[in-house]
């Protein structure tokens, strides 16, 4: 039952990984159309969110019911989930307020999209290396 929560947890992952890739076309789809970009931005958000919450779930339900400790690498990937969701929450709040409008500041915040989204692939990429060399037996974290 364990290797089952597990292998959910690791497939979610995986979702969310491509997820975020294709986030990453999101300001060259909506180039022209910087209320399209907001609104686009906010459904990524949401789905950002939901998928993120789906991880740290079955990752919560798979400690519980395996009665694993609190160890480092879990203390790791709590804490990068709640930077992941304080910066994206934190990257759409900017998309909302700002005057999108204006060609300037809608090509500084796809910019800073994708800077941001290219962040977020590399903080989960590190963390999905950092458990298979754990699981390896390479990395004792």
């Amino acid at each position: 039952m364990i290797t089952q929560m597990l292998a959910t947890h690791s497939i979610l992952v995986k979702i969310f990984l491509g997820f975020l890739v294709a986030g990453l076309f999101i300001p060259m789809v909506t180039a022209k159309n910087p209320l399209g970009f907001r609104k686009v931005s906010f459904i990524f958000t949401m789905t950002f969110q939901g998928i993120a919450t789906m991880i740290a779930f079955t990752g919560l339900v798979a400690m519980v019911t395996g009665e694993m400790p609190l160890s480092l690498s879990i203390m790791i990937m709590i804490v990068l989930w709640a930077l992941l969701m304080f910066v994206e929450i934190k990257k759409y709040r900017l998309i909302k307020m700002a005057k999108i409008e204006n060609p300037e500041t809608h090509r500084v915040l796809k910019g800073g999209f994708i800077r941001i989204t290219v962040i977020q692939i590399l903080l989960v990429a590190v963390m999905v290396v950092l458990m298979v060399l754990k699981a390896k037996g390479i990395v004792a974290i």
